[in-house]
């Protein structure tokens, strides 16, 4: 078999919603409940995101601390085990919001979007250099691990630059967002400009958004990639017109790595390839 391989599932997002699909997870409960299904499918990280009582996207530090209380405890009472990593996106939200629950909720990983773009040429994904600043040197101070959520070009040199000036630490784990509109494309051109330019020691992950999905994973196995993420957060289809759960999705996952020869990384072999500090034993 291969280098082992990191299944990440980002059950929720910020805007999947209970009327594209029945299946997305909404409350802490729920998101709980789908933890422990996608870790016993083969995910060996969790993407979290909360939802306000409406289902609307929240950066509610409370909610946040619930929801990892309640993942946490579901995880244990199955003797399971995997790596949190928490959103920092929230374009609407205050920059002040978007950091509060990190130290508190003390994640081994939390997400970093290195860049602005207009997201599906509909609104601002906003992610100041300010912020960015301040992001990563709050997760530097609590030992987190920044997924490096790159969904253009430029995004490569930004983080150059954020490395540069102390905000962010080598090595570092690049997570390819690739196939939304007003970004790059999920195709081999973009991975064949992507590549080249990850700094030396890093690692990588790779997802589609909607009919990119499927092709990128098979692109990230193709190329030698540490990880793919799945989840509908991404994408809510297993085929062309039938919903998916989050579960069917890192099951397929799994199927294709171990069709590609590689083995699926478990929470321990993911925090030794990422060099990951667990904070809060489950």
């Amino acid at each position: 078999m291969g280098k082992k391989l990191m299944i990440q599932c980002c059950l929720c997002g910020a805007g999947t919603t209970r009327k594209q699909t029945p299946h997305v997870p909404i409350t802490p409960d729920e998101i709980a409940a789908d933890t422990v299904n996608v870790v016993k499918a083969g995910a060996s990280i969790v993407h979290i995101h909360v939802r306000d009582a409406e289902g609307n996207n929240s950066m509610a530090t409370e909610t946040f601390i619930e929801t990892c209380d309640k993942v946490r405890e579901a995880l244990a009472k199955n003797n399971l085990d995997c790596v949190i990593n928490l959103t920092s996106s929230g374009s609407k939200f205050s920059e002040d919001l978007r950091l509060a629950h990190l130290p508190i909720c003390k994640p081994e990983m939390c997400s970093y979007d290195p860049g602005t773009l207009n997201w599906a040429n509909s609104y601002v994904f906003l992610n100041t250099p300010q912020f960015l600043e301040r992001l990563g040197k709050l997760a530097i101070e609590n030992q987190i691990k920044p997924e490096i959520e790159v969904f253009d070009g430029g995004h490569m040199q930004s983080v150059e630059h954020y490395v540069k000036i102390g905000a962010l630490q080598q090595p570092v784990h690049y997570q390819f967002v690739l196939g939304v509109t007003g970004a790059m494309p999920g195709n081999m051109d973009s991975l064949n400009y992507l590549l080249p330019k990850m700094l030396p020691g890093s690692t990588w992950s790779i997802t589609g958004i909607g009919r990119s999905h499927l092709p990128c994973l098979l692109l990230g196995l193709a190329n030698g990639a540490d990880g793919l993420r799945v989840g509908l957060e991404d994408n809510i289809y297993y085929e062309r017109g039938v919903l998916a759960t989050n579960a069917q999705l890192v099951e397929r996952a799994v199927k294709l790595s171990e069709m590609a020869g590689r083995e699926i990384a478990t929470a321990a072999d993911t925090r030794e390839i990422l060099g990951l500090t667990q904070h809060v034993k489950i």
